[in-house]
């Protein structure tokens, strides 16, 4: 028979443990807009939940979210030539950013939910401080937009489809003329 503080400690150590889950969620970003079919609630909120984490991924670049964001079957349906696929390539996609742009961050402008499929429409923002191939950076003001499709299994983001506007990025970072 258990003991009667045994299991106000477990009791304790559950609420402890939910408390630093949804106080986690509490730092993910919100998106603007959030657009799913009635009856859908739970299914949408699972989705959600990922693509808050892969935002906050890009927001700050730290691997625990994208961890906790992709599957370890991880998939970019729409790999750039040079790129890993899977996880290992978001990190180091994300690492490239960072050297150009430290202060990059991601906002979801409207995230569409249907079934298992999440329609994700990100600006992102931040100042060229650092270096990208040849240039120096000269603190100049960074914003593009992109869209993602993301196929999401088991509370994971297991497919990713991604169209950014690289030539609005590259001609702010003056890799291209306008």
């Amino acid at each position: 028979m258990l003991s009667q503080s045994f299991v106000r400690s477990l009791s304790l150590i559950a609420m402890f443990a939910t408390a630093a889950v949804a106080s986690a969620e509490d730092t993910l970003p919100p998106p603007r807009n959030i657009i799913f079919n009635a009856g859908q609630e739970q299914t949408a909120q699972t989705v959600i939940l990922a693509a808050r984490r892969y935002a906050a991924f890009w927001n700050t670049g730290e691997a625990s979210f994208a961890e906790a964001a992709l599957a370890g079957n991880f998939a970019d349906r729409t790999l750039p030539s040079g790129r890993l696929q899977g996880i290992k390539g978001v990190l180091e996609a994300s690492k490239n950013f960072r050297a150009a742009i430290p202060d990059l961050t991601a906002e979801i402008e409207e995230l569409l939910v249907v079934n298992d499929r999440a329609v994700v429409r990100y600006t992102f923002t931040g100042h060229f401080t650092g270096s990208f191939k040849d240039l120096k950076g000269d603190g100049r003001e960074i914003s593009f937009r992109a869209v993602d499709i993301y196929r999401v299994q088991d509370g994971q983001i297991s497919d990713n489809w991604h169209l950014e506007d690289n030539l609005s990025l590259m001609q702010q970072l003056g890799a291209v003329k306008p």
